[in-house]
C-alpha cells in the first residue's frame, strides 16, 4: 500500500478496516486460549467453548468515535451558521448605520446650503434697498397742460409760452386786441387794407402779416400763421418789441 494511502480512505473505510483488525485480534485470542480436552484431540471445540464470552470491544470503541466525531463535527457546524449569522447581523447593522449616518450628513449639508443661500439673499436684498436709499427716485414727470381748443384755451395756452420766452402780456390785453382784429376767428384775412394792396395781406387772430410773422415767430410754436397759438405768440412778441406789451395796443398796429 503506498506511503498515505490510509489517510486518504472514507469514513466508511476506515470503520470496516477497523472492524477487521478487530475481527484479526479475536481470532488470536481464539487460537490463544487452551482447550480442557487437549488431550483428547479436539482442541478446536474446547478453545470455541472458552472463548465464548469474549465482545467485540473494538467495534463499540469505533462507532462511540464516530458518534463523538459526528457531535462535533455538528456543533461545529452549528457554531459556524451562528457565527455566520452573528457576522451577517453585524454587516446589516453597520450598513444601517452607515446609511443613517450618511443621510443625516445629507440632510445637514442641505440645510446648510438652504442656510448659506437665505443669508446671501438677504444680504442682497439689503444691497439693493441700500441702493435705493441712496439713489433718489427721479421726480415724477408733470402732466402734459391740456388747452380747449377755443378762443380761452389758445389765449391761456400762448400766455404760456410767453412766460416761458420772457414775453410780457395778460389775458385781458390779448383778448381785447383779438376782438378788435378778428372777432376770435383765426381763419380771419384782411383783403382790403394797405397792407393787402401791398400783397401782404393781414392773417389770423391778431391780423399779422407774413414778414412780421416769420421775423418774430417763437420757436415752439408752429409755422403756420392761422394758427392759433402761433398767431398770438408771435403779434405779442412784436407788440413787446415795439410797444412793451401787447397790453399797451389800442389800436391797429
Amino acid at each position: 500500500m503506498p506511503k498515505h494511502a490510509f489517510s486518504r480512505l472514507t469514513r466508511t473505510h476506515k470503520l470496516s478496516a477497523a472492524g477487521i483488525v478487530a475481527a484479526g485480534a479475536a481470532a488470536l485470542v481464539f487460537s490463544s486460549v487452551p482447550g480442557a480436552n487437549a488431550g483428547h484431540g479436539k482442541p478446536e471445540a474446547v478453545a470455541v467453548e472458552n472463548v465464548k464470552d469474549v465482545k467485540p470491544v473494538a467495534f463499540a470503541v469505533v462507532d462511540t468515535a464516530a458518534k463523538t466525531q459526528q457531535a462535533t463535527i455538528a456543533k461545529q457546524a452549528a457554531d459556524s451558521a451562528a457565527k455566520g449569522r452573528a457576522e451577517a447581523a453585524a454587516k446589516r447593522a453597520a450598513a444601517k448605520k452607515a446609511a443613517a449616518q450618511k443621510a443625516a450628513a445629507q440632510k445637514a449639508k442641505a440645510e446648510a446650503k438652504a442656510r448659506a443661500e437665505k443669508a446671501h439673499k438677504a444680504k442682497q436684498a439689503a444691497s439693493r434697498s441700500a441702493v435705493r436709499t441712496a439713489i433718489p427716485a427721479a421726480a415724477p414727470k408733470p402732466a402734459v397742460k391740456t388747452y380747449p381748443n377755443n378762443l380761452d384755451g389758445w389765449i391761456r395756452e400762448s400766455l404760456d409760452v410767453m412766460a416761458k420766452k420772457g414775453i410780457p402780456g395778460s389775458y385781458n390785453g390779448i383778448y381785447r386786441n383779438i376782438i378788435r382784429e378778428s372777432s376770435g376767428n383765426p381763419k380771419a384775412i384782411n383783403l382790403w387794407d394797405i397792407n393787402a394792396k401791398n400783397g401782404i395781406p393781414s392773417k389770423g387772430l391778431l391780423q399779422v402779416i407774413d414778414p412780421t410773422f416769420k421775423s418774430y415767430h417763437v420757436n415752439g410754436t408752429s409755422w403756420d400763421i392761422y394758427d392759433p397759438v402761433a398767431n398770438i405768440t408771435a403779434a405779442c412778441n412784436y407788440a413787446a418789441a415795439k410797444y412793451g406789451s401787447m397790453d399797451n395796443v389800442n389800436s391797429a398796429y
